[in-house]
């Protein structure tokens, strides 16, 4: 497994090295040596979550307000277009985009620092994302802007089949600027 930087300031790509043979496939997709080694403190990711989605659905973007929340992403079945914006007011990288394809095929994993909007469209049916997130949830803490926030102008590959309600209501990349003070 190896390290490499993303688009975004902090972003970091995990790279395994997947082993075929007569029997299928063996991977390893978390490596704590290889994260630290990225500077990541893995002893600080808390919680595990899974979510299964249908070919079309988009989920995000989301965020967190105060501390943020670092996460780790990897799509364990299917395919998914997975997104980035950044909203650190300090970034090098404000206000900028990025997006990867995690699929089950390459098994990359990616480092989402604090301070960032995520989502993701999924590929295939199904598509099954893991989260591995270094803070319990706080509700209160939850920032949302819509998927096709035209600001942003987020390209999804395929025509948008599903979005949850929270996520058709959510706020503008322009609103989230006002309330982030900038």
């Amino acid at each position: 497994m190896k390290a490499e930087q993303g688009e975004l300031d902090g972003v970091v790509l995990f790279r395994p090295t997947p082993h075929h043979d007569s029997r299928g496939l063996f991977t390893r997709t978390f490596d704590a040596a290889v994260a630290a080694e990225a500077g990541l403190a893995p002893e600080t990711f808390v919680q595990d979550s899974q979510s299964r989605s249908r070919r079309g659905t988009v989920r995000g973007l989301h965020g967190r307000s105060g501390q943020g929340e670092a996460k780790l992403v990897r799509c364990a079945r299917g395919a998914v277009h997975d997104v980035l914006v950044d909203i650190r007011p300090h970034s090098p990288t404000f206000g900028r985009s990025m997006a990867v394809r995690l699929d089950d095929e390459d098994f990359v994993t990616l480092y989402v620092p604090p301070g960032l909007l995520h989502g993701f469209q999924a590929l295939t049916e199904p598509a099954d994302t893991c989260y591995r997130i270094d803070r319990s949830h706080d509700p209160s803490e939850d920032l949302a802007v819509r998927y096709d926030d035209p600001d942003l102008r987020i390209a999804w590959p395929l025509p948008v089949t599903e979005v949850s309600r929270r996520d058709r209501e959510a706020g503008s990349w322009a609103g989230l600027l006002r309330r982030l003070g900038g």
